[in-house]
């Protein structure tokens, strides 16, 4: 068998790829398990003012985005969303929950919130540092 090496960097691409693994994964754990977690503050008149997107899945809460509207901050709403996050993984059965910040971004809140670093990436994305964080919930 003849084989080549091509590039594709579509995203129909990387969904094919994503695809495969899921359905490799499937065999070997109950993907239902996995269930998305949205959390959102809007203003009265609509406007988002914060956002907490993730997962759960099994023990873990993955938080992948935390934001809050730069004219916000500081108001504790984003304490807020990370504590509703925690009670709805509680319920789901999460006893963890990891994230990653960058090195101008939100470390010392998640600190001030129980987070322990567990990990550094190092020169990310190339001289700045990347922060994984652990809690017990």
């Amino acid at each position: 068998m003849s084989v080549q090496i091509k590039t594709d960097n579509s995203p129909e691409f990387a969904e094919a790829v994503k695809e495969q693994i899921v359905s490799f994964n499937a065999r070997h754990w109950d993907a239902s398990l996995r269930q998305p977690l949205g959390l959102k503050i809007t203003a009265e008149n609509g406007e988002l003012i914060a956002g907490l997107s993730g997962r759960t899945f099994g023990n873990w809460l993955m938080v992948d985005y935390l934001w809050v509207a730069e004219h916000c901050r500081g108001l504790g709403y984003g304490k807020g969303l990370m504590l509703e996050a925690e009670a709805i993984a509680r319920k789901r059965g999460c006893r963890f929950v990891l994230l990653d910040t960058l090195d101008f971004q939100a470390r010392p809140f998640y600190q001030q919130l129980g987070y322990q670093l567990v990990f550094t990436q190092q020169q990310y994305p190339l001289e700045g540092e990347r922060y994984y964080l652990q809690k017990m919930l």
